[in-house]
């Protein structure tokens, strides 16, 4: 953290004075909360005045406590910082604090995914999505998430689409793919057993595989034919899938939109057939 404007803060901490020692200590244990904060809103969360929050910004070298949100704001948009691991259980936030960090980790997640995927490779995506007999999706765990999601929206495009969570099914399933058809592979790590292995007999059967997939050159980024490829937004041993599920889900609508954009003129007719249907069945 040296170097950085939390590690500055972290290195004076012991030349500061009481007053700047609480404004430090709320800053440090809860720097994503900051940048949305006014200098009213920390003074009562660190239980100083105004001023000090002001004189504060201004002891540490930045002129002004708006300069110093923006500035905390930049470095916590590049800085590897979790909510999923373990280290939550050492701060103990009430749940508004709690959701604030939810937003903001979820908000980086989405940002740092227009950094990781690459332009071309979603434009072929799209393009064989579009001509395919059969999508078939697949992945298990948080992964499981977006390939549901994805077998609802592609379903209502008149897609014919598959998805079960049971690896057996699904091998049950493969031997009726071919090379007409898609298999999009889930999976965070790209190191699941099950998810690989299906992608291998995919690929045997002629099927395109499209992977969504961290770009940490796994075995399945490797393997797949097109890479959608999201960021490292968590550690793989965690308390559960939150920022990188949000990945996911961002990739699998773009896909949805993308193919409606090109075909929905013809399922328009379905669309509204299917609200109808709704409507009729309300109680």
């Amino acid at each position: 953290m040296a170097g950085t404007l939390l590690g500055r803060i972290n290195e004076q901490y012991n030349q500061f004075s009481e007053t700047e020692k609480k404004v430090s200590t709320y800053i440090l244990n809860h720097a994503e909360l900051i940048p949305n904060m006014t200098t009213n809103e920390l003074a009562t969360k660190a239980g100083v005045s105004e001023a000090s929050v002001i004189r504060f910004a201004k002891k540490i070298g930045i002129g002004s406590f708006k300069t110093f949100k923006i500035s905390l704001a930049q470095e916590l948009a590049v800085k590897e910082d979790y909510i999923t691991d373990f280290s939550i259980l050492q701060k103990k936030d009430s749940p508004y604090e709690m959701f604030q960090k939810v937003v903001h980790v979820n908000k980086n997640a989405i940002e740092s995914t227009m950094e990781s995927l690459d332009k071309k490779e979603l434009e072929k995506a799209v393009d064989t999505l579009k001509n395919a007999r059969k999508i078939v999706f697949f992945g298990i765990g948080g992964s499981s998430i977006a390939a549901t999601d994805a077998l609802n929206k592609f379903a209502k495009l008149g897609f014919e689409v598959e998805f079960n969570t049971d690896f057996h099914y699904m091998l049950s399933r493969m031997p009726f793919v071919n090379e007409l058809d898609v298999f999009v592979a889930i999976s965070m790590s790209g190191e699941t057993k099950d998810v690989l292995e299906l992608t291998r007999i995919a690929q045997k059967k002629g099927a395109k595989v499209i992977a969504i997939t961290n770009m940490n050159k796994s075995p399945l980024y490797k393997e797949a034919d097109i890479r959608l490829a999201t960021p490292v937004v968590e550690k793989d041993f965690r308390i559960g899938s939150i920022t990188s599920r949000m990945t996911q889900l961002t990739i699998v609508d773009t896909l949805y939109i993308c193919i409606f954009n090109l075909i929905g003129e013809k399922v328009l007719d379905e669309y509204q057939e299917a609200r109808d249907y709704v409507i009729t069945l309300r109680r």
